[in-house]
């Protein structure tokens, strides 16, 4: 089989094409700079150029295509970009994919997606959910709702740096995974007839409230966090305010985001549904406290490594 790979260079992609390449897979990856993603060739990887924003640029990646898993979500801050990758260019992906009969379409998507037509991604997200299942197309969705590599920014460098966390007052609980992880969910599906035309909720298997997490850095970095509680009610009216300025959309969007992270209980939802049809053994799956672990002693061992250096430095000039 082979599998043609969109956003391969991104934090999950790469797990993606990683694992694909690993089961046996021939891999094909859609890149804008060849020289950038390099490094999914030395893996093994094809690479083919292609922009979403230029479909004149994609037909050639689909010749001999059995499969797409698309992991693709622009970065940008501007809507117009957005709309043109997560939109425009998907339903030419679609249609590309109709026209050479693929046999399954690997979508990712975000978990409650639908429930957010006020957030530009969110309501993208959706939006191609809908168009894959409407194509025709065998498919499998998955719906995540959050990375462990998202959290170390959001909690873990901000302890270590002594920066302020935002928190919530009332938080959820969420069940994130690792990127890892959410690779072996999906390359794992294709090899499954019953995961067809299938929408997946994806996590591991414990889910973490944010006072959890910060309480759970605390103990592993032995440093105490500076947190900054605000309530959802502000949150609703500072994005209300902001909505109204045109140069402050994309403010509005964040505190949006914010607030559907940090207000919706329906973000911790069954997984058990999810491991069982893809056979999947909870112990096999990362927890997000072994993984803080890994990265607390990674860091602090550096940062000791960096001070012992330091001090042997300044004794040497002082000699």
């Amino acid at each position: 089989m082979t599998l043609l790979i969109i956003g391969g260079t991104g934090t999950l992609g790469r797990q993606i094409v990683r694992k694909a390449l690993e089961n046996g897979f021939q891999v094909r990856c859609i890149v804008r700079n060849k020289r950038a993603a390099n490094f999914l060739k030395e893996w093994g990887a094809e690479l083919v150029y292609g922009d979403l924003t230029l479909p004149e640029t994609l037909p050639l990646s689909f010749q001999g295509i059995t499969a797409i898993i698309d992991a693709s979500t622009t970065k940008s801050e501007d809507d117009t970009e957005l709309l043109a990758v997560d939109w425009y260019g998907k339903l030419i992906v679609v249609e590309l994919s109709k026209y050479t009969q693929i046999k399954r379409f690997i979508f990712l998507s975000i978990l409650n997606s639908e429930k957010y037509p006020y957030i530009t991604l969110m309501q993208m997200k959706y939006r191609v959910e809908k168009l894959i299942k409407d194509s025709g197309i065998p498919f499998t969705i998955f719906k995540y709702a959050g990375f462990f590599q998202g959290l170390i920014n959001q909690y873990a460098i901000r302890i270590l740096e002594q920066k302020p966390i935002l928190n919530t007052v009332k938080s959820p609980t969420i069940a994130y995974i690792d990127t890892q992880d959410a690779a072996f969910f999906c390359v794992k599906s294709l090899s499954i007839e019953e995961a067809k035309n299938k929408v997946f909720i994806t996590g591991s298997f414990q889910a973490w409230k944010s006072e959890e997490i910060i309480e759970l850095c605390e103990k592993l970095s032995g440093q105490k966090a500076k947190i900054q509680n605000i309530s959802i009610i502000l949150l609703k009216i500072l994005r209300q305010i902001t909505g109204f300025f045109e140069w402050s959309l994309k403010i509005s969007d964040r505190l949006a985001f914010i607030e559907v992270i940090n207000n919706t209980q329906s973000f911790t939802s069954s997984i058990e549904y999810t491991y069982s049809i893809l056979d999947i053994n909870p112990t096999e799956i990362l927890e997000l406290d072994s993984y803080f672990r890994e990265y607390f002693e990674m860091m602090l061992n550096l940062l000791e490594n960096l001070n012992a250096g330091q001090l042997k430095k300044t004794k040497t000039s002082i000699i």
